[in-house]
């Protein structure tokens, strides 16, 4: 049925008639709208099927790390440990579980979108007007319109008196769009720009029209977004990233180790048979379960739930874990510019009377006030007994503006009530309103100012009528170019004074002689706080894109109040979306650092730039609150809902929402990102590095056929050093400095910025020390006998190996800031979890009848102080390391 090549609103009235074969008099019949219905099926948005509960349950354990954990669960529960077994299920069950929350949640946008659907929509059939489900529609129905209605489908308007839509959840326009009924002859016209087409789920907010529906359910422009929506793909964070790998990385390494262990330990050791290969396969398996840190997911779920809480109080509210500590990786910020940077409520920001411009918050005086009462006359605004203003947000905030001002508006209106009126028309760009003043009929007239100054022949200065001559239209000209240079908005106002009215006013016998009283321009304002935000991010490595549907000329004056732009960029940073839409994906690709400020852009458009940056290899957080934003808010790293004026599609589709939409408090997010990664990664230094030094340990003592730690050892001393003080370390203050960093970005994981080789050199240190006790323990012994000898070293090897690592994660707790500069006890869960763990740790030598448990000897003061003493040590040697390691970085920037 449709002509696909010529586009709806380059196609005459008669032709869209034709082509949809109705009749604008009588509308469809009811037999065709059965056939209709069948044929198209409801005017409803679906979506894909959701997979069911158990079935996203499954899906949680599909990670690698949590296979690895599985098994550890499983090797546990084979060495004998069955409650380390039962913690470590725990966890992952835990886990998965709140995988599965997180899930549910996430796909609401398809169930939003139809929230929006209008319910009913009055259409012509069978020549007679009724009203009908707004589901039930089919293409070829003819739609009646009215302030008020909410757009039931796609339609191309047929009729429009004084229609203006709102369109900015689509679009991206920050006023209502004047609508007309002719045909258009443009190519490739942005939806903005498409006059004559009216888009389901937009709101009617003035006079009245009529339409030829032409796309229903999926088949609309909302449609298109409920289908991009449902087709994007989920972007794995740079955490997912990290976790991943890392759990790839430990996995391979744990294998190795364990099969070289079980080797090495069977041709070492003097006893032979089925026994000894038993012992090994225990002891392979146990140095499994001690590589692994199975805390590490609950850390970091903790860690993410923590920092969730915090941001919560900061007014941002989280709705997938992961994304906190995207933010932190944040290299790239498109913002949509109307409700987000900027307030999505016109305000009047300057004013032109008695040939001098002023700022809006100047006192009016001389024939200012005359301009003030000509605003409320010629105005269709309705004030509510609560105050609130019901209207074209143009004209609202003319009446916004009067009130600052302390004009009484309803006296106003009540003294010079409206006797006639030449409603607004696009042709003429002018409406005008006449009044009894004082005896005196006065006629207002409100438009565009090139057309209102040349039916003018006086002007208002002082309160007095004087010429204007073409000196003074050229200055008032000039000032209307410069205010819409400033992306304002400018309208003009006039009055005329008649003795005798005309029995009917008409443009030619009213908006002609005019006096002419002066401008007002306008502009939706940025957010208070914006530019500030906009500069702290700036300093923190991240570049804020402004990616609107509003015009170019305003765009990039927001763009340069707001810093987006600065003086050393000039209209090449600016593209629109029709240009965009010119350019190949090669070509664009290569541009794309280029532009700033994105103007008259599509959905698909936002889609295009999450991906271009993407493929730079960048993290990408993408904010908005309208229908239009949420494809693109789906597919970047991280998408930004606005929690107050965002529509429910918006918020449905992002990992983020801002419960006061003040783009400040991204930054703020940004700021808690950064700090949960800091935190995560000193959590994964202290358990990797504690790891290490036992997988040594156990190494070196099989190769060297030392008596080596049996399982409960090491099963205990990761139960008591893996859990309470890794879960610590994530709670952190945050570094100083911290918004001063350039961002991580995609690249780097936990083990940059030097992690790796400071793991590597801490566990060999934690390990050898471990080995030198023993030794100490053999060379120096305390008891006689060849068993108790290797008993009591055993025990201080096994102490130290715990101990040492509790003293480490103080360590841990920067990874290149000294100990005494970041105040070590500030952290009270810190200190209570290392206490905590120190009890639990010599408990099992102090307790009485738990040294059988354990397999250990009471230690005697020197063993406790040789212990203690080792144990000690690795502070102040990796203070040494970190000094020159700090001098290193320094040199480096």
């Amino acid at each position: 049925m449709r002509k696909e090549d010529v586009p709806l609103y380059q196609q005459s009235v008669e032709s869209i008639e034709t082509e949809f074969q109705t009749n604008l008099s009588n509308g469809l019949d009811t037999d065709d709208v059965e056939q209709r219905l069948e044929k198209y099926g409801d005017n409803a948005l679906t979506g894909k099927k959701n997979t069911s509960l158990w079935q996203k349950f499954l899906n949680q354990f599909k990670d690698l790390m949590i296979g690895v954990l599985i098994a550890a669960a499983i090797i546990s529960a084979l060495v004998g440990e069955v409650p380390d077994a039962l913690i470590i299920m725990a966890v992952v069950i835990l886990n998965a579980i709140f995988g599965v929350f997180q899930e549910s949640k996430a796909e609401e946008a398809i169930d939003s979108l139809q929230k929006m659907s209008a319910p009913n929509a009055n259409v012509r059939r069978d020549g007679n007007i009724i009203s009908v489900p707004a589901a039930k529609l089919v293409p070829g129905d003819v739609v009646l319109l009215e302030a008020g209605d909410v757009i039931p489908a796609d339609m191309r308007l047929t009729m429009a008196a004084n229609l203006q839509i709102e369109e900015s959840a689509l679009t991206g326009e920050s006023v209502p769009v004047n609508k007309q009924a002719a045909q258009l002859q443009a190519d490739d016209l942005p939806l903005g720009d498409r006059t004559n087409l009216a888009y389901m789920n937009s709101n009617v907010t003035h006079g009245r029209g009529e339409g030829i529906v032409t796309g229903t359910g999926m088949h609309t422009e909302v449609g298109k977004i409920a289908g991009m929506l449902d087709n994007a793909q989920t972007t794995r964070t740079p955490l997912q990233d990290s976790l991943a790998q890392l759990g790839k990385t430990l996995t391979v390494l744990i294998l190795i180790i364990a099969v070289i262990v079980f080797v090495v330990g069977i041709f070492r050791s003097p006893e032979t048979g089925g026994n000894r290969i038993v012992d090994m396969l225990l002891t392979a398996i146990s140095l499994a379960v001690a590589a692994i840190p199975e805390g590490l997911p609950a850390i970091v779920t903790i860690t993410l739930a923590l920092g969730t809480t915090r941001l919560a109080k900061r007014h941002a509210l989280m709705r997938k874990l992961p994304a906190v500590e995207t933010l932190g990786a944040t290299q790239i910020i498109g913002s949509d510019k109307t409700g987000t940077l900027t307030q999505n409520k016109m305000t009047v920001e300057k004013y032109y009377s008695d040939g001098q411009l002023h700022d809006a918050n100047t006192p009016l005086a001389g024939s200012a006030k005359m301009l003030a009462t000509v605003m409320a006359l010629n105005n269709d605004t309705q004030i509510t007994a609560d105050g609130d203003k019901l209207g074209d947000p143009t004209e609202t905030a003319l009446i916004t503006f009067d009130e600052s001002q302390g004009e009484d508006v309803a006296k106003i209106l009540s003294d010079y009530p409206r006797l006639d009126e030449i409603p607004f028309d696009s042709e003429r760009k002018l409406m005008s309103t006449r009044h009894d003043m004082q005896g005196k009929h006065v006629i207002t007239v409100k438009g565009a100012p090139d057309e209102l100054i040349a039916r003018a022949t006086s002007q208002l200065i002082d309160g007095t009528i004087v010429e204007l001559t073409d000196v003074d239209k050229q200055n008032i000209l000039k000032t209307n170019e410069d205010l819409a240079k400033q992306a304002l908005r400018v309208l003009a106002f006039a009055i005329r004074e008649y003795e005798t009215v005309p029995e009917a006013l008409t443009s030619e016998n009213t908006e002609s002689n005019l006096t002419f009283v002066g401008l007002v321009g306008m502009i939706d304002p940025e957010r208070e706080g914006v530019a500030q935000a906009v500069a702290e991010a700036h300093d923190a490595g991240i570049r804020t894109l402004m990616i609107t549907g509003d015009h170019k000329v305003t765009a990039e004056a927001i763009a340069r109040r707001l810093g987006i732009l600065d003086d050393s960029q000039g209209p090449e940073a600016i593209i629109t979306g029709a240009e965009l839409d010119d350019l190949s994906d090669d070509d664009y690709q290569k541009k794309v650092a280029q532009y700033s400020v994105y103007a008259r852009v599509a959905p698909e458009h936002k889609v295009r730039i999450v991906k271009a940056w993407q493929n730079e290899n960048k993290v990408v957080a993408m904010t908005g609150d309208g229908v239009n934003d949420a494809p693109a808010l789906k597919t970047a790293d991280i998408g930004i809902a606005m929690g107050i004026t965002g529509t429910e599609v918006s918020k449905g589709a992002s990992d983020m929402v801002l419960a006061d939409d003040n783009f400040a408090t991204i930054v703020h997010a940004v700021d808690e990102g950064r700090k949960v990664f800091s935190n995560i990664q000193k959590a994964i230094q202290y358990l990797l590095s504690a790891n290490l030094g036992e997988v040594l340990a156990l190494f070196m003592m099989t190769v060297l056929g030392w008596s080596i730690l049996a399982p409960v050892h090491i099963l205990w001393i990761n139960l008591v050093t893996d859990t309470l003080p890794a879960i610590a370390l994530g709670v952190e203050p945050g570094e100083p400095g911290i918004m001063k960093q350039k961002p991580r970005g995609r690249s780097t994981n936990f083990m940059s910025g030097g992690l790796g080789s400071s793991i590597i050199y801490q566990g060999l240190l934690e390990g050898g020390l471990t080995l030198f006790v023993y030794w100490i323990g053999l060379t120096f012994p305390m008891h006689t006998g060849s068993a108790a000898i290797h008993a009591d070293a055993l025990t201080m090897a096994f102490v130290t190996l715990g101990m040492i690592q509790l003293f480490h994660a103080f360590n841990s707790k920067s990874i290149y800031q000294s100990l005494f500069t970041i105040k070590p006890f500030s952290n009270k869960a810190f200190n209570i979890s290392i206490l905590i763990s120190a009890v639990m740790m010599a408990g099992t030598i102090l307790i009485p009848g738990l040294n059988d448990v354990f397999h250990v000897t009471s230690l005697d003061w020197h063993q406790w102080l040789t212990v203690l003493v080792a144990s000690f040590s690795i502070i102040p040697i990796v203070e040494v390391v970190k000094f020159f390691q700090r001098r290193r970085l320094a040199k480096q920037q």
